[in-house]
């Protein structure tokens, strides 16, 4: 549940800012009249993503149980690419958002309510669409059965908007660049677990082989179904019984990743960022 809740949070906070960021702007610019168009913008992206998402869910509950698994090994690698170019993207660019949203307003501005709307839908949709990509095959991953991950998801979107709320009213400041270096780490990790999971996703839709060949298997020492397995099971989408592949693709991803997003701060002196 925590690593689902994190996802939210990350990803739901990332939103939540670009819409204070642009809401500020025409409150402080007296441009309140341009505030319907952002809003509509907004509202079109949010539909997008949750059609997205349902899109994704119900839609692969008509496969056959090969294409269901299949459609999921693929559907996470690709949301483990997207998040990781996100990840790092926000790491470069955390501390001129303010100044890149604000160029792009002043530009919609210029142009018109349509411009506006445009720039509202691209600013919200694009993170939308990749919450609801990573969410859904994290929750996939980490399924039991249980509405645990949803519910964890859901939390983390709540106080995400809670957060954006204060940051808008000025009762809440963050270094933000640092906020994301330390939540982008730990959804690296999670990352590495859905990884993992989808491609044993395609060994068990039979495009790789070794399904049959484990890594290890701890199942007596942590079982699945115990509070603690169920924990790490949560967390780190941890398996007690993986294969080869999975702990290789596991580790060429986890390791070489957190290497480069960190390497940055190892070479030169962390930038203070933006402070909401």
């Amino acid at each position: 549940m925590f690593s689902n809740y994190l996802i939210g949070l990350r990803e739901g906070l990332e939103a939540s800012l670009v819409v204070c960021i642009l809401i500020a702007y025409l409150v402080k610019t007296d441009r309140r009249d341009a505030l319907k168009p952002i809003w509509a913008g907004i509202g079109v992206a949010v539909a997008l993503a949750l059609g997205f998402g349902c899109t994704l869910e119900f839609g692969s509950q008509e496969l056959t149980f090969q294409a269901q698994e299949a459609l999921g090994g693929s559907l996470s690698i690709l949301a483990v690419g997207l998040v990781t170019w996100m990840v790092f993207w926000m790491r470069r660019t955390a501390r001129h958002l303010r100044s890149e949203l604000h160029g792009r307003l002043d530009a919609a501005l210029a142009m018109g309510t349509g411009a506006l709307v445009a720039t509202a839908f691209l600013a919200v949709g694009r993170e939308g669409l990749e919450t609801a990509l990573f969410v859904w095959a994290s929750v996939h991953a980490a399924s039991d059965g249980t509405p645990r991950p949803l519910l964890g998801v859901a939390l983390g979107l709540l106080t995400a908007v809670l957060l954006g709320w204060l940051f808008y009213r000025g009762a809440l400041r963050i270094n933000l660049s640092k906020f994301f270096t330390y939540t982008g780490a730990m959804l690296v990790v999670v990352a590495a677990g859905v990884l993992a999971y989808g491609f044993h996703d395609l060994q068990e839709a039979d495009f790789l082989p070794g399904l049959n060949d484990k890594a290890f298997d701890i199942s007596g020492t942590i079982p699945p179904d115990s509070w603690y397995g169920t924990l790490l099971k949560g967390v780190l989408n941890f398996q007690p019984d993986p294969t080869v592949l999975q702990v290789t693709v596991w580790l060429l991803y986890l390791v070489p990743t957190l290497a480069l997003f960190f390497a940055p701060a190892r070479a030169g002196r962390e930038p203070v960022g933006d402070r909401a």
